[in-house]
């Protein structure tokens, strides 16, 4: 018989929302596909099993999917995928039990619904991963910028100890010792900001974004802030004494090396002589620092005797005046405490830095 109509081969899987059905067809073109009431229709003028004709099926669904069937043409057949309405798994293709001769199990795609499980939680997972990223930010995008940030830090604090070093040095050439006794008043605003933002450093190696460690961070954070706020913040008899010029210039010294070696660090850069002189200069500096805070504590001393601020008397029937002069003299002992803890940090750091290289033995 002419012109007659025949039935593909086709071979089917599923998914839990989908259905692939493979249509052995080649040289296909502008196929008639649809689905009404749930029953796909296909017909299409190809090269089959029969040779060059006409082909045409039809297949009623086991449960409701969605009308509109997405095809793709290729040189040897034709791939349909249809959507389910509802995701789960199909215990076979057709509202009718018997299976049509022409339809098969597309083994090449088939998996059993355990498999088809596992595939789908995959591609969950991989769905929500992508979702994290996208809200959280590639972690390139993250480490970039965490070094930007630790970059502007750093910056911010070379800048700010640079002119604190800039302007003493300057005011000592122009005026000599008188300099000495009025650094406070001109020096303790810029003071005041980079010692308040150093905070940050301690927190920064408090919550991981830094690899330092908390308690020499923390120590050196103390002790500047209590000499700079306590000592000398609270007491303007102290603001005039010389040796807030040697407290201060100690300080400065020390960091207009160590925030320019950190902030080539967050640039990936390294220059030697910067590199060597943020591993050096603290050896001679650290100590005379510590030595002209404990300096200042102990001229503080009589100063706090004499007003007796932060002083208080304990309740009856006790009624023992605890002097503030007392805590200042246990804190001279924590400041050479402290002094040991860093030198001893900074010096491991130094031999890891610099360490010479064993010599092997033949």
């Amino acid at each position: 018989m002419e012109n007659q109509v025949l039935t593909p081969h086709v071979y089917w899987a599923q998914r839990h929302r989908e259905l692939y059905l493979r249509v052995e067809l080649s040289d296909v073109q502008n196929p008639a596909i649809s689905i009404t009431e749930n029953v796909l229709h296909f017909k299409a003028q190809g090269h089959g099993a029969k040779g060059d004709n006409v082909y045409e099926f039809h297949l009623e669904f086991l449960d409701l999917v969605k009308p509109e069937p997405v095809y793709k043409l290729t040189q040897r057949q034709v791939n349909i995928t249809v959507q389910k309405k509802v995701s789960q798994w199909w215990e076979r293709l057709t509202k009718q039990e018997k299976r049509p001769l022409f339809l098969a199990p597309d083994f090449d795609r088939w998996l059993d619904e355990s498999d088809a499980e596992m595939e789908l939680r995959a591609k969950e997972e991989e769905r929500l991963n992508k979702l994290r990223l996208e809200s959280q930010g590639s972690p390139e995008t993250l480490t970039s910028l965490k070094k930007g940030y630790l970059f502007m830090y750093n910056f911010v604090q070379f800048l700010g100890f640079s002119w604190i070093f800039v302007n003493m040095t300057v005011r000592f050439f122009i005026l000599g010792k008188e300099s000495f006794y009025d650094t406070f008043h001109t020096m303790a605003d810029m003071m005041y900001f980079c010692q308040m933002l150093s905070t940050v450093e301690t927190i920064n190696a408090a919550i991981g974004v830094t690899k330092s460690p908390v308690t020499p961070s923390l120590i050196q954070l103390f002790g500047r802030n209590f000499t700079l706020f306590i000592i000398f913040g609270t007491m303007e008899e102290m603001q005039n004494k010389a040796v807030v010029f040697f407290v201060f210039y100690m300080w400065s010294i020390v960091e207009i090396f160590r925030y320019p070696f950190y902030m080539l660090s967050c640039i990936d850069m390294d220059w030697k002589v910067l590199t060597w002189l943020r591993y050096t200069v603290w050896i001679p500096l650290y100590p005379l620092g510590c030595l002209a805070e404990a300096v200042s504590v102990i001229q503080s001393i009589p100063v706090f005797n004499e007003t007796g601020r932060f002083s208080f008397t304990l309740p009856y029937p006790v009624k023992i005046k605890v002097r503030f002069s007392f805590f200042l003299q246990i804190y001279l002992i924590i400041i050479f405490l402290g002094l040991y803890v860093n030198f001893r940090h900074l010096y491991k750091q130094r031999r890891r830095r610099f360490g010479q290289k064993k010599k092997k033995i033949h």
